[in-house]
């Protein structure tokens, strides 16, 4: 669906990062450096020199990492709820994976969104249905959970602090004020340290998007920007 609405108005290309979604699952371990360089092979390979980058999550951690190996390459950055590492990590995901079954689901929601537990759903049907997409998620198989793990293990080691000030790009941060994963002052770090970054602030957790009817549109305005 997002792919849908953004390639209603522009020209998109996106790849599933090694290990995950279609892609193979190389040896690893990967490194953050791994998959910029994904991602700029990606956009030789499509012949694009010059471009806008969204990156979400994990992804934008990538984004990041992509916009310190090539600059000057990038004509605008969209960053939706992401971290800089170093001193400001993103919540460590690979701990959840260590947990029992039943306490994972219940731990994540936690963190999703701060609000996030029984009393609150009680009272927001629309965040109780994105709580029940998440638990009816299908387990990974074997090789593809692989994947991910060595994906959680590159995420841990992420840190671009002390190299954002490369970035000359127009770079906006959008983030969700109740996200435990990207907490604002992940965000607050990335705007300090890049030129020409500014911050917005969501109604909502490290899925915002999907709870602030004003956050998609807000970025499809930042990226059609003259």
């Amino acid at each position: 669906m997002l792919l849908e609405l953004l390639a209603a108005q522009f020209d998109v290309l996106c790849h599933d990062q090694r290990g995950l979604g279609a892609s193979e699952v190389p040896a690893g371990p990967y490194s953050m450096s791994d998959y910029a360089a994904d991602a700029v092979a990606v956009a030789d390979w499509a012949g694009w020199e010059r471009f806008s980058v969204l990156g979400i999550s994990f992804g934008g951690m990538v984004a990041l990492e992509l916009g310190t190996l090539v600059p000057d390459r990038i004509v605008r950055l969209a960053l939706w709820c992401t971290s800089p590492g170093g001193a400001h990590p993103s919540y460590p995901l690979r701990e959840i994976e260590d947990l029992e079954a039943e306490q994972r689901l219940p731990r994540y929601l936690s963190i999703l969104d701060r609000r996030f537990n029984p009393w609150w759903f009680l009272g927001h049907p629309r965040d109780r249905a994105l709580a029940s997409m998440l638990r009816d998620r299908p387990s990974l198989a074997d090789e593809r959970h692989r994947g991910a793990m060595l994906q959680l293990d590159a995420r841990s080691a992420h840190d671009v602090s002390g190299r954002l000030r490369e970035l000359a790009c127009e770079t906006t941060v959008f983030a969700g004020r109740f996200d435990g994963i990207a907490p604002p002052e992940n965000v607050e770090a990335i705007a300090v340290e890049i030129p020409q970054a500014d911050i917005r602030f969501y109604d909502g957790g490290h899925l915002f998007f999907l709870q602030d009817p004003a956050a998609f549109p807000d970025t499809m305005s930042f990226l059609r920007r003259d």
